[in-house]
């Protein structure tokens, strides 16, 4: 009878083996570690570039009309270069409407969780305006993409804007049901002062040639301001300061 085999078994690594495969694990880490890793501050510099002049390329001809070659070379690259921070057209894009998203959002946000109707309004209606002024571009190619019926951005709007609104007009619901505000359709409350305030960006070429002026000036804006918050408050019937 033969004796059986002994199983075989796979030897213990030394000490030092296990100590130089710890080194090279620690060395050499997972894709997931690295990308959750943040991005270096040269990186984000470069990307803060690009999407400046992205942002101004497809402001004014839109996305059709802008091209990445144009683009790149607005911004010091090739357009090889350029794809190393964005893979396409579409992801560039996409990234500048982000950016000019999430600062509309913060305002929103800010406006649905005060307590207080009158100075929510005027900070909000004071930050879109302001928002028009410094970033003209943004605002414009957000209204290209809308006027087009957003067809590379509406899910984006409908899934990210939608519940923010619902938010904001149950706050006005609340104001009201509490004798604060007077009772109006909130929901195109919302349309008309995101509609005037964005127009400041939209239009500003017009309404600086129709005031005389080469563009409009921080006080044209200031009694911009002062009109729209005089009309959107007594609506509201909350008391004003009238404008001048």
């Amino acid at each position: 009878m033969t004796a059986a085999r002994p199983l075989h078994t796979s030897p213990t690594p030394s000490p030092a083996r296990q100590r130089t495969a710890a080194t090279r694990t620690t060395a050499n880490p997972s894709t997931t570690e690295r990308t959750a890793r943040a991005p270096k501050p040269s990186r984000l510099l470069k990307e803060r570039g690009i999407l400046q002049e992205a942002q101004s390329h497809f402001a004014q001809f839109g996305f059709e009309g802008a091209s990445l070659e144009n683009i790149a070379a607005a911004a010091g690259l090739s357009r090889h270069n350029l794809l190393y921070y964005f893979p396409s057209k579409e992801a560039l894009y996409q990234r500048v409407l982000d950016d000019v998203l999430n600062q509309w959002l913060a305002g929103m946000d800010d406006l649905s969780h005060s307590n207080e109707p009158e100075a929510a309004l005027r900070q909000y209606i004071q930050a879109k305006l302001r928002y028009s002024r410094e970033h003209p571009d943004g605002a414009k190619v957000f209204t290209k993409e809308v006027i087009a019926g957003a067809p590379r951005y509406g899910k984006a709007i409908a899934e990210r804007v939608g519940p923010r609104l619902k938010a904001e007009v149950r706050t006005f619901e609340r104001w009201a049901k509490e004798g604060r505000i007077a009772k109006v359709n909130f929901t195109h409350l919302m349309f008309i002062i995101w509609s005037v305030t964005q127009a400041y960006a939209d239009q500003e070429a017009q309404f600086a040639l129709l005031l005389g002026k080469p563009a409009l000036t921080e006080k044209d804006y200031e009694k911009a301001e002062a009109l729209i918050c005089q009309l959107v408050l007594s609506g509201l019937g909350l008391q004003t300061r009238p404008s001048t």
